[in-house]
């Protein structure tokens, strides 16, 4: 897999993971725009953006967010359709939990989409919440890991 994982430092790199966010959520998971985009959509000291590239294109991208003392909230997790079975979640995701670990955090937390509960259980996660819960108009459930 000739993909580079990127650490978003320009807006046009932001701009790239925001465009896989709406094709995603927007188009394919009917998630309202204004739910989608928020305060974190910045480059900043609060928010760290992962983009993946494949071959020029931009496949898959992730956010990281404080969440409370020594935890990661990892959020808009999204690959693009056509490359979901290249094992680009995974990639996204450990390079997250990488960035995480250098950021000195000791937990990932996650809210999950229920249809992609199994996944994230293979990379070492656990549902902590007792009931899946929705999020713009999806079932979730929240599940943490530790680093």
């Amino acid at each position: 897999m000739a993909a580079e994982i990127l650490r978003v430092t320009t807006e046009e790199q932001l701009q790239m993971g925001l465009d896989i966010r709406t094709k995603v959520f927007v188009e394919e998971q009917m998630v309202p725009v204004e739910e989608e985009i928020d305060e974190y959509d910045v480059i900043g000291p609060n928010a760290y953006h992962i983009l993946i590239i494949d071959e020029g294109v931009p496949v898959a991208t992730g956010r990281l967010i404080y969440y409370k003392a020594g935890t990661a909230k990892m959020q808009r997790i999204a690959v693009l359709k056509d490359y979901r079975v290249k094992g680009y979640g995974r990639v996204l995701l450990l390079a997250m939990e990488e960035l995480a670990r250098e950021l000195g955090l000791e937990a990932s937390i996650l809210d999950a989409q229920c249809q992609a509960e199994n996944f994230y259980k293979k990379l070492g996660y656990e549902v902590i919440s007792t009931e899946p819960f929705y999020d713009a108009g999806i079932l979730h459930v929240r599940m943490q890991k530790t680093l």
